[in-house]
């Protein structure tokens, strides 16, 4: 089947892209703000029990990101003068308001990122329509702004989600991690923005079971390729973070390292992923 979704282009024959102030590297957080749904299963730890109802092991594992792990990472955020693009559960609204709380007064990005994350959208257009209206409206009505980009629970779309979407107001997806610069969708007011499964916590930490030195040393040897990549067109780095990961009393500190190196790089944009694709959407004669 062919993907008829987006054009193929070499990076290496694109017309240059160029960042505010002369940045070479777009850099933003996408923080996995999320709710699960207490006896389905979801993102687990140890699947040995992910069956179970209820399953106390990988619920209260994931339970931990919203109740503690995320106000650890924001002081972490709020040292490094980092604005987090959240990838907001439309369930989190009602489940946990001081995040929202929290993230307003920071002036956070907010994006769509499903119901919550024990589901995904359904197939049929007509319900499908309804349950993004329901996300997108939902996550306005509690954060008093539309959100612009969206992340499907899982990187999911069905073949119509990007329509729908720019029906609603959106102009941008996360779920096709298959670039490192914006490009634009064969969708009417659509691109496509880079986000990240290599630079992620969940599958570095979970998956691969590295330690906070080798987290470290792997987000600054991204960056540093990044920037010798960006000579003549700017690209984009995503670190992707969930609060139950990251968020654990071990791995703070290297969270802190990790961004000091970022943030303080020559070149480096600290952004949004919504700054990303408002700047790109200009300057690349997309429709915004």
């Amino acid at each position: 089947m062919r993907n008829e979704l987006y054009d193929y282009s070499p990076i290496t024959q694109r017309t240059p892209i160029t960042w505010p102030g002369g940045a070479r590297v777009a850099f933003y957080v996408g923080l996995n703000v999320e709710h699960f749904v207490l006896g389905k299963p979801s993102t687990s730890i140890n699947q040995a029990t992910a069956t179970l109802v209820p399953d106390p092991l990988n619920h209260g594992w994931r339970d931990y990101g919203t109740r503690v792990g995320i106000w650890r990472m924001i002081e972490a955020f709020d040292r490094h003068g980092v604005r987090p693009s959240v990838l907001l559960n439309s369930d989190v609204a009602e489940q946990y308001p001081q995040i929202i709380e929290a993230g307003s007064a920071r002036d956070w990005a907010w994006l769509a990122h499903g119901k919550n994350n024990s589901t995904v959208q359904p197939e049929v257009e007509a319900q499908e329509r309804a349950y993004l209206t329901d996300v997108v409206e939902t996550i306005e009505k509690a954060t008093g702004r539309r959100p612009r980009g969206w992340l499907g629970p899982a990187l999911s779309e069905t073949f119509q989600t990007p329509a729908l979407l720019a029906e609603l107001g959106l102009d941008y997806v996360l779920d096709w991690t298959s670039d490192d610069q914006p490009y634009p969708l064969n969708v009417s007011g659509m691109m496509s923005v880079p986000y990240t499964l290599e630079l992620n916590d969940l599958g570095l930490f979970t998956a691969h079971s590295i330690t906070g030195p080798d987290f470290v040393q792997i987000v600054k040897d991204q960056l540093d390729q990044l920037y010798a990549d960006s000579e003549h067109s700017g690209r984009v780095m995503a670190l992707a973070m969930h609060p139950f990961v990251t968020g654990q009393a071990f791995r703070l500190k290297y969270l802190d390292q990790a961004l000091e190196y970022v943030v303080n790089h020559p070149g480096v944009w600290n952004t949004t992923s919504d700054d990303i694709a408002a700047h790109y959407a200009t300057t690349a004669g997309q429709a915004a």
